[in-house]
């Protein structure tokens, strides 16, 4: 028997960077990237980027908690950009750019806030942790282009600067939590 699977959904900056950190993970089957938390209906790459529509650059994972928990994706999460900079990770500026955990249910709504608060009383950042939570909304599944980014771009500037040495940290810091 299988056990059932779960989703997450998290805006950690660009969707890129996101998705292939994630993506690679044991126990997490699928991770796609798309807009959640804004008001324009079906929105586009082009909308989003104006910051107008309110959605942010996620991505949405489903996962096997029987392999990975909840809590270990959020440390992954949290470890891997800058939880601490409102509407910004890096050069990406905006309201889609911010740090985001839309909660697909009450448990990973109180495991995300009390990690907020953990990490907030420990100082495990020299700046308060500024990650909204807020329930999931419509995900819209992003432009076909955008899925397997970084594989499909590994010789681009931006994978080269921005996405390897991100993946070079989870290879160091979550490597019995890799796939491959």
């Amino acid at each position: 028997m299988t056990s059932p699977t779960q989703t997450a959904i998290f805006a950690g900056g660009c969707f890129w960077c996101t998705e292939a950190l994630l993506k690679g993970l044991k126990g997490v089957l699928s991770a796609e990237p798309g807009y959640v938390g804004g008001s324009t209906p079906k929105p586009t790459y082009e909308q989003v980027c104006t910051g107008n529509t309110g959605h942010a650059e996620a991505v949405r994972i489903n996962f096997d908690p029987s392999v990975i928990s909840y809590g270990q994706l959020l440390s992954v999460f949290f470890n891997t950009h800058d939880p601490t900079t409102l509407n910004r990770q890096g050069n990406d500026v905006g309201t889609q750019y911010r740090s985001a955990i839309f909660y697909t249910s009450d448990e990973q709504k109180e495991e995300a806030e009390k990690l907020i608060t953990e990490l907030n009383s420990s100082g495990a950042y020299d700046k308060p942790v500024v990650t909204e939570v807020t329930p999931a909304t419509e995900f819209y599944v992003a432009e076909t282009y955008h899925h397997d980014y970084y594989e499909r771009n590994k010789d681009k500037a931006y994978c080269q600067i921005i996405i390897e040495p991100k993946l070079e940290k989870l290879q160091k810091t979550y490597h019995e939590l890799l796939a491959r």
